[in-house]
């Protein structure tokens, strides 16, 4: 929708074109992504409560669902302006702090299982602290200036196929000049991706060298250690990669419910699959003087065995 005003237009709405008429079947699918949002909830919830007893890492969980359940259910698939750059606020401010997050996570793995001995010398509280709020507050910081950059485009269109608001998409129906949201755009890349996955690699080959040149039980506790995270890395960079494909390429030629699928899994996936991967191990968590648990998480102390 929009608005003239003398020899300017300002938008008022986006249209969000990606749905398609499904006739009835349209309470099915918002009965399905009901009760994947209800799952999604329900789970982290849980898994958060045992983190915050055991002093571990949270991660966000929820910002675009409600908005997207109205859009199921009715006809009327119009979002406002400031609907739409909440959305995107919160979009990629979960993928910034998601993926800093596992960077994070990678460090506590390789001090883990690498530096055992020094695990408590490394990892202080203050630094842990550190941590864990520097994902948050450059995600803060890095999506408000973007949000700002882009809000100030002049756009001269309102159509974003897709089933929610993202970045890119909006950026593309500026009419104006976009240098600047692109190069930034590219740098908060660089920053929040490219450099974390570097990071993360370095320090698995470190780990690698410690389970080759290990015993079998300390291979045994890396692979235990390691896997969920690193489960959750792959699973979120598919995500990602789905996340930049939609938004960057003319998905015209895909079928409407696959379109529509691979929108959602950069959204549902994740939240549901951490809760599962690393609920696995609640029973670890709990018992963490038990020879089977995972390395310490940031805040804990190594194993025994471990120190001495």
């Amino acid at each position: 929708m929009k608005r003239t005003m003398g020899n300017s237009t300002h938008l008022t709405h986006f249209i969000l074109s990606a749905y398609f008429d499904t006739g009835h079947l349209k309470y099915l699918y918002f009965v399905i992504v009901l009760l994947l949002y209800v799952l999604m909830l329900v789970s982290n919830v849980l898994l958060i409560v045992v983190i915050c007893v055991n002093r571990s890492l949270h991660e966000p969980i929820t910002g675009i669902f409600p908005s997207l359940l109205i859009h199921i259910l009715t006809d009327i698939h119009t979002v406002s302006v400031s609907l739409c750059f909440l959305q995107i606020y919160c979009l990629h401010f979960y993928a910034v702090v998601e993926f800093l997050t596992l960077t994070v996570m990678s460090f506590d793995r390789y001090f883990a299982i690498c530096h055992p001995l020094q695990y408590n010398t490394h990892m202080t509280r203050n630094r842990i602290s550190v941590m864990v709020t520097a994902p948050w507050f450059y995600g803060f910081l890095y999506v408000s200036v973007l949000i700002s950059i882009t809000s100030s485009l002049h756009l001269c269109g309102n159509n974003i196929n897709k089933v929610y608001c993202d970045n890119y998409p909006v950026v593309k129906l500026a009419c104006s000049d976009t240098t600047a949201v692109n190069i930034y755009g590219l740098i908060g890349t660089f920053n929040a991706i490219f450099l974390p996955l570097v990071l993360i690699l370095y320090t698995y080959m470190r780990i690698l060298k410690v389970c080759f040149s290990g015993s079998k039980q300390t291979r045994h506790k890396a692979v235990s250690t390691c896997t969920p995270h690193l489960a959750s890395l792959i699973n979120f960079s598919f995500g990602c990669c789905f996340e930049i494909i939609t938004s960057r390429f003319n998905m015209n030629h895909v079928p409407d419910i696959l379109r529509v699928f691979i929108s959602l899994y950069f959204l549902i996936i994740q939240p549901l699959f951490n809760p599962l991967m690393y609920g696995l191990n609640i029973s670890n968590i709990r018992n963490k003087q038990q020879a089977e648990q995972i390395p310490p998480s940031p805040g804990t102390r190594p194993l025994k065995s471990q120190e001495k």
